[in-house]
């Protein structure tokens, strides 16, 4: 009876040694699983980061590539008002002042483009409805002086002569780059405020006028001219008496 206890527990021990060296085995052949799986995820995830990474510097590399370094520097050439001379402008109601422009070897189009009015005395002033702000694309702007005089009363518009200034994207200093908008200040312009009307029946006298007269009776030429026509006057009275 003993000796058929003792077999039994033999085998039983026998039994839990083999299963528990599967299991062992088992959970080995998971953790390799498991590793071979954090590589692949690990390989994976780096490929895709190089690759992402590699095609977007190729990209960026292309869009900044796609100028020719031979391409003249972008322009903007004013074409109203004429530059032969210098416009003026009155700052009153409804007097609205068009500015306009043309593009040439523009290649890298800008977002927007910013027009400002750099008064001599050497105040800034923003150009246009929307604050000297307009799209990359246009090729005019229209300003209210009086409007803007009204609304800004901390600055206001000084009767003096103006510089137009228009730049894009990259400043108004950009330096000449190839495809790329230059900076135009080549236009000036003035503006000045009308006098407003006062009736003669108020009292208004025109002192100049005054003093006109004045200075013509004072010049030696009008002293000249009165004696050479008492002269003719004379002459012709002594001939009329002959005859």
């Amino acid at each position: 009876m003993d000796d058929f206890l003792e077999m039994l527990e033999k085998r039983q021990n026998n039994g839990n040694q083999g299963g528990g060296g599967q299991a062992g085995g088992g959970g080995q052949g998971g953790n390799g699983q498991a590793g071979g799986g954090q590589q692949s995820s690990s390989q994976t995830g780096s490929q895709t980061g190089s690759q992402t990474g590699s095609q977007t510097g190729s990209q960026t590399r292309t869009t900044s590539s796609t100028i020719p370094q031979t391409a003249p520097a972008g322009l903007l050439t004013i074409t109203q008002p004429p530059q032969q001379s210098t416009s003026y402008y009155k700052i009153a109601p409804s007097q609205f002042i068009t500015f306009g422009w043309n593009f040439s070897y523009i290649i890298a189009t800008p977002t927007h483009l910013t027009v400002s009015a750099v008064c001599e005395n050497g105040n800034t002033y923003p150009v246009g409805p929307t604050n000297g702000i307009i799209p990359g694309t246009a090729t005019s702007v229209i300003w209210d002086p009086y409007s803007y005089q009204t609304s800004n009363p901390n600055l206001p518009l000084a009767q003096a002569k103006y510089n137009l200034r228009i730049w894009g994207d990259q400043g108004p200093n950009a330096p000449r780059e190839p495809g790329y908008l230059t900076p135009n200040s080549a236009l000036e312009f003035a503006l000045y405020t009308p006098q407003a009307y006062t009736p003669i029946s108020s009292g208004w006298s025109c002192g100049g006028c005054s003093a006109a007269m004045s200075q013509y009776i004072s010049h030696p030429a009008f002293a000249g001219i009165i004696a050479t026509l008492l002269v003719m006057f004379l002459s012709g009275s002594a001939l009329l008496r002959r005859l």
